[in-house]
Formats: C-alpha cells, structure tokens, sequence
C-alpha cells in the first residue's frame, strides 16, 4: 500500500521534469528549459555574422625619447619616421592580436659633460631600425560598454602590449673621438645589432579608432617601446669601458642612468576589414546575439485573439466556437454556448420551473398529474 502511495506521488514529478527538458525543434535559439547546448550548432564561417580578420597599414614620427641621445635637445625636435603593417586577428568581442612589421628611423643629439663636451661638441646620433612583434590589443569600448546601451557607436578606444625582435644600425658623430680623420685615425661610431635574443624589446601604447564603413576603420595610436639596449641610440657599445669613470672613452652611454633607450611613435593608420559580413567583431556589440533571440522569439510568437467575431447573444461564449448565437438573456449556457437543460425534458432551464424532473413545454416543464 505505501509503496503504491509513493510510486503515485512521483508519477507527476517524473512527468514534469520529462517535459521540462523537452528539446525544443527549433534551430534559431536554444530550449528555454534546457541547458542552452540542445540546438548549438557548429561554430564555423557559415554560422558567424561577422568578420574578424583585417589588415592595417600606417606611418607617422618617431622619437627617441628616454635615453643618452634624444630626440628633444635643446628646445628643438629631431624628427624621425616610423612605419608599420600588421595582420589583425579579432579573437573575441574585446581581444585581438596582430603581428606587426615596424620600420623606422630617430634622429638624436646629447652633449657630453665638463671638458669632454667643450672637445666633442654636440654628438649626433641616428638609429634605423626593423621590429617584428605580436601585439595584443584589447578594445575598451567593447570592455565598458553598458548592457542597456542599445545604439550603434563608431569610436572605440583601443590599448596594446606586446612583445617582439629588432635589429638596428646606429651612427654617432661628434667633433672629437667619434669623427672622421686621418690623423689621428679616427672614425665616427657604427653599431649593427641583428635580429636574435639579445634584441627583444616591449611596447605598450593606445588607439582611438573611427568606423568609416564595413570595410575601412582609421586609428590614431601612440606606442612607447622598452628596448631594453643602452647601445639603441646610437651611444657606445655598452662595454664596461662606457661606464667607468676612470676610463678615457667617451662617456655618451653614462648621461642617463637608465641602461634602456626607449622610443616614442605617434601614427595614423588604417585598416582594411576582411570578408564578406556587414560588421567586424570588433564593432560587434557584445549583446547584439542576446537582442538577435530575442527578435527571433518575438517573431515566432503569435498574438492570441479572443473573441475575433464577438459575443452578440452576451451569453459568454465567443461567436467563434457557439453552436447557438441566439440563446435567450439570461439563460445558463454549456462550453459551446447552448442553453442548459439539465432535466432533458427539451425546456431549457431558464423557463424550467422543475429543473430537475422532465416535463411537458406547455406546463413549463413540469410533469402533469394523471
């Protein structure tokens, strides 16, 4: 007996939590009630509706801006170039990656200190150089963006940090150790570095990008780069001799402290978008999957129209489904809107005055007396 009580009791918990993962047949969204994974389809270039690959090109000044030879001496600029190309690829809504090709030039003076600057005047340095990293890029604007902002935007502030290999030639020139001539011998400075582990540099800067249009994208960005070399700008070969006070080598690589000539671009770009879709990730709003559902499920649902036709007899029941449009005011009408007659005597109750037991019409549904 108990255990025919325990098996009724879970027959309607079973039933419900059969049909509550039901799968709905549907291709455009999940089940409501499922995990969300039932109607997932492959994640391919068919399914996606956006782009996410790009290519961009800019150029723009170079600095040599933190180390022994500068680019900003004596209340002037020396300019300098930079240039880059880059293969863009947006992994996610917020982060991408890009590997880039720079190539530049700075342009830098110094002086030295004491009787060596009287001798050598003002030294004039120029780096070359060819840089190759991979660079990450995280869109703040997607990062920030708010969930109840519904409107299209086209700028988007941008940062990036990577890392990557360079080689470089440098020239130094002064009037004194480092120029040229026959006596004494003398030549001016010249350093190569090639592209291997000892020429690993860092960079990390930021973008403001303007959305022209689905194919095109411009960029104002600004880069600061580590080049964790004190040979970079063109100062000495970063010997021991170089920072030894005692020694009778010019002294260029002891006028910063720092042992890491770091560098300063300012460009403007721009990027061609890849592919076929109307949107790039990187502009697509992070919540524009959610609203797309939710337009689908808004569309697959059918308002429900009660009472199309009306209820011209006011007894309740819709003229779409009554089966007797006429039934007097008044009267206690069934589902399909026929007037009840409970004794089957063919006198319907209104006029019934012995509901309960069958009668003829013409004595008001009562039965006569023999």
């Amino acid at each position: 007996m108990k255990l025919g009580l325990l098996l009724l009791a879970a027959l309607p918990i079973a039933t419900y939590a059969q049909d509550s993962t039901t799968v709905n047949s549907s291709d455009k969204y999940p089940n409501t009630f499922s995990s969300g994974s039932a109607n997932v389809q492959p994640f391919d270039n068919k399914a996606r509706r956006f782009n996410d690959w790009s290519i961009s090109i800019g150029g723009g000044a170079a600095f040599m801006s933190h180390a022994d030879l500068t680019s900003f001496y004596d209340g002037k600029i020396n300019w300098g170039y930079n240039a880059y190309i880059s293969l863009d690829k947006q992994i996610s809504h917020v982060f991408g990656v890009s590997l880039i090709y720079q190539r530049g030039e700075t342009n830098q003076k110094a002086k030295l200190d004491g009787a060596a600057g009287a001798a050598a005047g003002v030294g004039v340095a120029n780096t070359r150089y060819d840089q190759v990293a991979l660079l990450g890029d995280v869109n703040f604007s997607n990062l920030l963006r708010r969930v109840d902002n519904h409107s299209p935007y086209r700028w988007a502030f941008h940062g990036y940090g990577g890392i990557g290999v360079m080689g470089y030639n440098t020239s130094l020139h002064d009037n004194n150790e480092f120029r040229w001539s026959n006596a004494p011998r003398r030549v001016p400075l010249f350093i190569k570095q090639d592209f291997d582990i000892n020429s690993i540099f860092y960079q990390f800067g930021f973008g403001l990008k303007y959305n022209v249009s689905k194919l095109i994208d411009i960029e104002a960005r600004t880069m600061y780069i580590l080049s964790g070399d004190d040979e970079f700008d063109g100062g000495g070969n970063a010997g021991p001799a170089d920072y030894d006070p005692a020694s009778t080598v010019s002294k260029y690589n002891m006028i910063n402290k720092s042992r890491s000539d770091n560098m300063w671009t300012v460009n403007l770009g721009v990027s061609f978008k890849l592919g076929k879709h109307m949107s790039h990730l990187a502009w697509h709003d992070p919540l524009q999957e959610a609203y797309y559902r939710t337009g689908e499920l808004e569309k697959a649902t059918t308002d429900l129209v009660v009472c199309e036709k009306g209820d011209n007899d006011n007894d309740g029941v819709c003229d779409d489904w009554d089966r007797e449009l006429n039934t007097p005011a008044g009267a206690r009408v069934d589902g399909a809107g026929v007037a009840l007659d409970m004794d089957l005597d063919g006198v319907i109750d209104l006029y019934d005055k012995c509901v309960t037991v069958p009668g003829p019409a013409e004595n008001n549904g009562c039965p006569t007396g023999k």
